[in-house]
């Protein structure tokens, strides 16, 4: 058979890879940037290592099953820490609620914070999160939606909207909840897929299962870009083959489906089956004309966030690995999103790993922060930059993190990431409106061009590091059927 070109090195693309290699198929990965990863990247300010993507990984499961695919074990490949806090929630009142993964611990925390009839409402909340994941992963997420019959499956869907996953989210953990503290944190996870918790809908209620049952890891040493490379690795073991620094111009395609990859200096891979496995908006300009997508006609993209990345000159006493800030105003901050205006009071996301040796020099640390933002398609960037991020650090040094204006550091902007190659200047896709969820989210397959594949956060299941692993396994195991 003739390879398996692979566009793109990151999360998906490496998953379809290794699942195809470790199937028996040769595999070409091209990758325009000199390392793998995508949008799990790394970047240095002089001593200082970033992560640039995703902070923490859930679902480790999800990922070991990708080494499983080639008979490794993970822990031989990245070894993973859990995180613990999962995560800390400061809120405006100066009260503070620990994330704990262990449900005795989690529900004292809870009674601690909030009271002990509220614990006993958790206790039940979580209950119900528990049966909408178990309901939910078989039939949204860990599913081929390349088809309409995916979703005929009406005993789930009547299970589902019994538990109130047609919901709106915030309505949802209102019902079962009073604590508005305890609301929010299990609601905001909502902007992780492009929404607010009143738009989103209560099956998106599986991301704070995810995140505060499942629990949070974080691999022992190079950040959460140790990942793709271990990956990478592994599909070189494999007998795989990434080209680095090599990009992709056109996919060619006859009246019989996919022919191979045109590679900008001119060089032709034949190849019979094609995965792309970048922005999808983006590799449009690499597509045979019948592979158009009507889903894209009209794509709705996810509001972008604005990173400050600081290298600090000495460890944090008593921080999280994740901690998250709540702003004074709730419904108002994400109103001004949703019209494209920078939140009033934004919620903060502070990550600070530690260290592990290798991030920063002995003594030192690193320090992310991040506050949602407009996307591209909604504000004037070249104005809003400077304002936001001095506002930006004011916040921290009012938060007690001191005054971090003079720090190495980084920043990130909508700017920076369309400049990283995604569309409207957001990292996290389109959003997961109802009409941009599972069989209408840009499919998985181009039905007119055969061979021609799609794995990625632009695909269902969507954003997040578990599912655009998903998307590539998906992939491969359409691939793998092709071929019997």
């Amino acid at each position: 058979m003739s390879p398996v070109v692979v566009i793109g090195a990151g999360l998906g693309g490496l998953s379809a890879a290794v699942h195809l290699a470790a199937a028996g198929r040769q595999v070409i990965v091209v990758e325009a940037r000199i390392e793998p990863g995508g949008c799990c990247g790394t970047a240095h300010v002089g001593a200082y290592r970033f992560d640039t993507g995703p902070s923490v990984l859930t679902m480790p499961g999800v990922l070991a099953e990708v080494f499983g695919a080639a008979g490794q074990e993970l822990r031989h490949w990245l070894p993973l820490r859990r995180l613990d806090p999962s995560y800390r929630m400061v809120f405006d009142d100066g009260s503070r609620l620990d994330v704990l993964p262990e449900r005795e611990a989690m529900a004292e925390q809870v009674r601690t914070v909030c009271g002990p009839a509220e614990a006993a409402r958790y206790e039940r909340y979580r209950r119900l999160l528990d049966e909408l994941f178990q309901v939910e992963w078989p039939m949204f997420i860990d599913a081929d939606m390349t088809r309409l019959g995916a979703l005929a499956r009406p005993v789930a869907l009547l299970r589902l909207a019994a538990l109130g996953g047609f919901r709106r989210l915030d309505r949802l953990a209102a019902r079962h909840l009073t604590d508005p503290r305890l609301i929010k944190a299990h609601t905001f996870q909502a902007l992780y897929v492009g929404l607010s918790p009143q738009r989103a809908l209560g099956i998106y209620a599986v991301i704070a299962h995810m995140d505060t049952i499942g629990g949070v890891y974080f691999p022992e040493s190079g950040g959460m870009h140790a990942i793709p490379v271990a990956m990478a690795a592994l599909l070189e073991k494999l007998g795989g083959s990434i080209r680095y620094g090599v990009r992709a111009r056109r996919v060619n395609a006859d009246g019989d489906g996919v022919t191979g990859v045109l590679l900008e200096g001119g060089e032709r891979l034949p190849a019979r089956q094609v995965v792309v496995a970048c922005d999808r908006l983006a590799a449009r300009r690499l597509l045979p004309e019948p592979a158009d997508d009507w889903r894209l006609r009209h794509p709705r993209h996810s509001p972008s966030c604005l990173v400050v990345h600081v290298g600090l000159d000495r460890p944090l006493a008593d921080q999280a690995h994740h901690t998250l800030h709540f702003g004074r105003t709730w419904r108002e901050t994400f109103t001004a999103l949703a019209a494209g205006r920078p939140q009033p009071d934004p919620s903060l996301l502070v990550t600070c790993p530690e260290p592990d040796g290798e991030a920063a020099p002995d003594g030192h640390a690193t320090l992310s922060v991040l506050e949602p933002a407009p996307n591209l398609r909604h504000a004037d960037w070249n104005r809003l930059r400077p304002e936001l991020e001095a506002r930006l650090l004011g916040r921290m040094a009012e938060l007690g993190y001191g005054d971090l204006a003079g720090a190495p550091r980084l920043v990130l902007d909508p700017p920076g990431w369309a400049a990283r190659g995604h569309s409207a200047g957001t990292p996290f896709a389109l959003d997961h409106r109802f009409t941009q969820t599972a069989w209408l989210r840009p499919s998985a397959i181009a039905r007119r061009v055969p061979g021609l594949h799609f794995a990625g956060m632009y695909t269902a299941p969507g954003v997040g590091v578990p599912t655009v692993l998903i998307s590539g396994r998906l992939a491969a195991e359409r691939i793998l059927k092709e071929a019997r």
